[in-house]
């Protein structure tokens, strides 16, 4: 398998921030060390380290065999991952591609909206991230805060990524219900589910069995009891709307690739999970 084409869809650099584990000693460095070993790290919990400098992650993404890796931003109350920090890391880089986090709630409609203009632009971003449940006071993805993100991405022809999973701090908030109006009213709209909703897995297929623009990407909860719904699925109608993420630095990259590889997908649809259904939402050649 190591001709297999990868694209990762949730990759980040220790170095980005202390809740990456960029800061040794430090108590969210501990956190990053507890959740890898939550998530089933194998070996070192300290692996990455390894990223805690650009040309480290550069050399973890190339050694891992990723054909691109890409680096979220985030912008809620508790983190912001500005858009300018993201394009500083995937500038001149071919093999990373950057995702722009913006919060029109604390940014204000307006700014948000130019942020993600000048993140598609002019910086070459390839999508857009929010994160209702992250918000104060958390939100829905139907919100209607939201819609002018969700139109705007349309007519940029661009997807949208959600956060979603079992951190969210209000555990009523990681509920795929509320994108099931967003998904009717813009069909042709990529929507991408980071942590697939997990544990919530069965309510997050069903949406995605409705809706054929929702995509899951569980990344490291595709690890994790309840997940092997994601594989069945996949080896029926979800062929098409699943991707693989590893979700570094919580989970090393090389590790979760192979493991994914065990998991008991179809070989027909590898190719598709792995890199294809990825390159098809940012316009990649096949």
């Amino acid at each position: 398998m190591s001709e297999q084409r990868v694209i990762d869809l949730r990759c980040r650099p220790a170095f980005l921030h202390d809740f990456f584990g960029a800061t040794p000693g430090s108590p969210e460095y501990a956190t990053a060390r507890w959740l890898n070993r939550r998530v089933g790290t194998r070996g070192s919990d300290t692996h990455f380290e390894k990223s805690l400098t650009q040309e480290g992650f550069l050399d973890e993404v190339r050694s891992a065999g990723l054909s691109k890796a890409v680096v979220v931003g985030r912008h809620t109350p508790s983190q912001h991952l500005p858009i300018d920090t993201i394009h500083q890391i995937i500038d001149g880089h071919d093999e990373l591609i950057g995702i722009a986090g913006v919060d029109p709630v604390l940014q204000g409609e307006l700014v948000a909206l130019a942020e993600i203009e000048r993140a598609i632009k002019t910086l070459g971003f390839a999508g857009v991230d929010i994160e209702p449940g992250f918000g104060e006071p958390a939100r829905h993805p139907d919100d209607r805060a939201y819609w002018p993100v969700y139109e705007l991405a349309r007519d940029l022809g661009v997807p949208v990524f959600l956060m979603s999973g079992p951190t969210t701090p209000d555990p009523r908030f990681n509920d795929p219900a509320g994108l099931a109006k967003v998904a009717q009213a813009f069909p042709d709209l990529p929507l991408v589910i980071y942590h697939g909703w997990w544990p919530n897995v069965q309510q997050a297929i069903g949406l995605a069995f409705r809706y054929e623009n929702v995509h899951l990407v569980p990344d490291m909860y595709l690890f994790q009891p309840g997940s092997e719904a994601y594989v069945q699925a996949a080896n029926q109608f979800l062929a098409d709307q699943l991707l693989f993420g590893s979700s570094y630095t919580f989970r090393p990259i090389r590790q979760s690739i192979d493991d994914f590889l065990q998991l008991g997908f179809e070989e027909a649809i590898l190719d598709k999970l792995l890199y294809g259904n990825a390159a098809r939402l940012f316009k990649l050649p096949d």
